[in-house]
């Protein structure tokens, strides 16, 4: 079998040839990091584990295709419980010890105050997925990009609906005492008087607050027409709309988006208690009057839905699914489109993104445009509509 070694050696020779002339094909690529801060645990988990669902689809779906100009995505991890004191620390951990490319989160806006001038004085790409205005800056943040809707959007659209829709003028705000309650209220006042209207009652509760009778005799004692909630505490909502019905009061609520939570129902007194409420919510995540959604909800609906549990009916609000998945398929075509994970680059590509079609939303960003979602995709909500994961527009 002499004969052999010379060919062998020819081979040899030619694929050492090739290697060194497409060094890329001959070599395994290193993974592509992105890092996840995500509350896993703690008070706001039910949106982070319903968007760490679809983050972690979205990876398994583009590492199956090839993945990412030939590297694989791997997600690393870390659960903040909420607390912004470990947001910053663990943004620390991915960015300096895991080396990430670009960082998803984290998920609330208080994590993110914290944590996002860390992950910008590093040049690190950030996908923003709190809503809080100021969460973005194209100066001071270049490389944060929001995917979700801001708060002035849900506050725009919450105003709009109660002023021009339900055609209401004595409104009552009751927010939370946490920064984005309180911050919130006060944005709300000033966009509802700049266009004529000055709430007839504005106060701030505590959260863990069990009775809210005083509060709720103050508003109807002051006139109000309309309630309007700016919490994300599904038990302080709970609890207004409990007094709200104890009292025998229909006034209508119009307000934050976790009114129509699933977390809400099991805590009403009764289920009727969430009539005449009105949420903001998305275009994306509407049903129409045949109960038909977007084809692309439909569609991810359908791949995911047997692993959000039993394969029946998803029993929580399926956005949070979509806005996990969309970060992941953003920071794939930013990538992609910058052909390499140069933080520069992938600033670029964000900056020339135009109607790029995720499924909660369809994103466009600018130069100067750091907030990627449409207003227009901002619609309200009837909160005891909730369907499969998704509801149904209120009436206008």
């Amino acid at each position: 079998m002499s004969w052999w070694y010379p060919i062998r050696g020819a081979v040899a020779a030619i694929a050492v040839t090739v290697c060194g002339l497409t060094s890329v094909s001959c070599q395994k690529k290193e993974p592509l990091k992105i890092g996840w801060l995500s509350s896993l645990t703690g008070p706001l988990s039910t949106a982070a584990i319903a968007e760490n669902r679809g983050v972690e689809f979205a990876v398994e779906e583009i590492n199956n295709s090839g993945g990412v100009n030939g590297q694989k995505i791997e997600i690393v991890t870390r659960d903040t419980a909420g607390d912004p004191t470990k947001a910053v620390n663990f943004a620390k951990q991915l960015i300096f010890v895991d080396k990430v490319s670009a960082i998803i989160g984290p998920v609330n806006s208080g994590e993110s105050l914290a944590s996002i001038p860390v992950v910008a004085q590093e040049g690190i790409p950030n996908i923003i997925i709190g809503t809080l205005d100021e969460l973005t800056d194209p100066a001071k943040y270049p490389r944060a990009f929001r995917a979700i809707c801001t708060n002035s959007q849900w506050i725009n659209a919450a105003n709009n609906y109660a002023v021009n829709v339900l055609k209401k003028s004595k409104i009552a705000i009751i927010a939370d005492t946490t920064g984005y309650g309180t911050a919130t209220a006060k944005a709300a006042a000033a966009a509802l008087e700049k266009s004529g209207t000055k709430p007839v009652y504005n106060v701030l509760v505590d959260p863990n607050k069990t009775d809210l009778t005083d509060e709720m005799n103050k508003a109807k004692a002051s006139g109000a027409d309309v309630l309007m909630p700016w919490s994300a505490s599904t038990g302080l909502l709970a609890r207004l709309l409990n007094t709200r019905g104890d009292m025998g009061w229909n006034v209508p609520v119009v307000g934050h988006p976790v009114l129509m939570a699933a977390p809400i129902r099991p805590l009403l007194n009764k289920p009727e208690y969430l009539q005449n409420a009105f949420a903001a919510g998305y275009s994306s995540m509407t049903y129409d009057e045949s109960g038909k959604l977007p084809a692309a909800t439909t569609r991810l609906k359908d791949q995911i839905r047997g692993r959000l549990g039993d394969g029946g009916e998803i029993d929580f609000s399926f956005w949070w699914v979509a806005l996990g998945y969309d970060t992941v398929k953003l920071i794939e075509h930013a990538v992609k489109t910058a052909g390499s994970t140069d933080p520069a680059a992938i600033q670029k590509a964000f900056e020339n993104t135009k109607d790029f079609p995720g499924v909660y939303a369809t994103y466009t960003w600018a130069p100067e445009q750091r907030n990627g979602y449409p207003a227009q995709a901002v619609v309200m909500n009837i909160a005891s509509s909730f369907k499969d994961g998704a509801y149904k527009a209120a009436p206008h």
